[in-house]
């Protein structure tokens, strides 16, 4: 079908007014769809070309008329561009609104996503991580670089967005892209979240994510060893840095603090009861949940050893987590441990290796990580062989004596 814009003026002569003047219409065709309008000016009946749709002659009226016309051509022929450009297909109404100001700002995929990811900019360092800032524009990249190589276009109408485009777009992602199930899901949840907000604003009557039901990849909560973290704790370094990087590491592997709270962790956080022990009471970045952690002496030593150190109210002078992370790499490289370590290992390895597996219950260890809910914690729940064992020999001696096996023969029991 062809969907070439075309635009006519003409005369409504059944409304001509005594002194020859009559108004103006307008009528866009694209396709099989027709819009009329109103231009707003009046013609001379006896000097108006109806094949060329405007007036004959070069008197001011004429001129003033022709260039009005001009410019409403114009408009229509951007407004169709802009329209076919961000939803690829359009009609004679549609094209109508835009030019008379009905719609003339289209709330498009993008554009709303753009916005979404400026506000969270301006948010940062207040109640938003630059972390899952960077994370939102990844996101938006690779959506971006799907509607240029799927539908050809810069952007997208909410119109447009159905089910079927999901699909898409995780195909792309899955497939084309080769991501792993849970790398797919950090693309389409803030696409998700995007698509909620054009709900909510009116902009696309349903969700096309109704039915969408991603495929999630099992979490593999990496941890290390008791024997790998006195490693860790054993090695000297040769800079500044790698040192400082291994006593927050060692610091978070034996309290379970992230990143954030330690870099955030002040000396008023830092709470003498009254028996001597101290303790974190703290609320973490990521949910506001308050953490009560009890410090064993290696967290103690650690906060002692950079007390010099302080040039504020915080504890410690953590570096930015770039150069945190490139040390960590050349530690876990230099102390023979061949997996990734990242700083959320540490978190991992203080649930799995400091306290489960040493028989701490796990609604002790989720109060002190600040979760909401223990079935948070449950992923942590690891149990090593050396745990099994121990447990094991523990049963074992209690049941000891308290249980007796018939002593008559197999076979005498089968013959009965």
């Amino acid at each position: 079908m062809n969907e070439e814009l075309k635009v006519l003026f003409y005369l409504k002569k059944n409304q001509s007014k005594t002194n020859g003047l009559c108004p103006v219409m307008g009528r866009i065709s694209i396709g099989r769809t027709m819009a009329q309008f109103s231009a707003k000016l009046e013609a001379d009946i006896s000097k108006w070309n109806a094949k060329a749709g405007r007036m004959d002659g070069k008197s001011h009226h004429a001129l003033d008329v022709n260039r009005k016309i001009d410019k409403i051509n114009l408009s229509i022929n951007r407004y169709y561009k802009e329209l076919l450009q961000n939803k690829g297909r359009v009609t004679a109404e549609e094209v109508k609104n835009a030019f008379q100001g009905i719609a003339s700002v289209q709330e498009t995929l993008l554009k709303v996503y753009a916005e979404h990811n400026e506000t969270y900019h301006k948010r940062i360092g207040i109640d938003r991580e630059e972390t899952t800032y960077d994370k939102y524009c990844n996101a938006y990249r690779h959506l971006s670089e799907f509607l240029l190589k799927k539908y050809r276009v810069p952007d997208m109408s909410f119109k447009q967005l159905n089910f079927a485009f999901i699909e898409a777009y995780d195909f792309h992602l899955r497939v084309e892209l080769k991501m792993k199930p849970n790398t797919v899901l950090r693309n389409i949840i803030p696409l998700r979240k995007v698509v909620r907000i054009a709900v909510n604003k009116g902009y696309i009557p349903s969700d096309p994510f109704a039915e969408y039901k991603p495929e999630r990849g099992k979490s593999i909560h990496r941890y290390l060893t008791i024997e790998e973290l006195k490693t860790i704790m054993s090695t000297n370094f040769h800079t500044y840095f790698r040192n400082l990087t291994r006593d927050m590491f060692i610091f978070s592997a034996f309290t379970g603090m992230a990143y954030s709270d330690i870099k955030k962790l002040t000396v008023k956080e830092l709470v003498t009861t009254d028996d001597g022990n101290l303790w974190i009471v703290s609320a973490r970045k990521k949910t506001g949940t308050i953490s009560r952690i009890r410090l064993l002496d290696v967290a103690v030593r650690i906060i002692r050893k950079y007390e010099k150190e302080r040039t504020d109210d915080k504890v410690f002078p953590i570096p930015k987590y770039t150069t945190v992370d490139v040390n960590l790499k050349r530690i876990a490289q230099i102390c023979g441990i061949e997996r990734s370590v990242s700083f959320h290992v540490a978190r991992h390895s203080f649930a799995s290796s400091v306290c489960l597996s040493q028989g701490v219950p796990i609604e002790t260890v989720s109060r002190m990580l600040g979760h909401r809910d223990i079935h948070t914690t449950q992923i942590y729940a690891t149990v090593s062989t050396q745990k099994i064992t121990s447990d094991m020999k523990k049963l074992s001696q209690r049941i000891a004596g308290k249980f007796n096996l018939s002593k008559q023969p197999a076979e005498t029991a089968i013959n009965q």
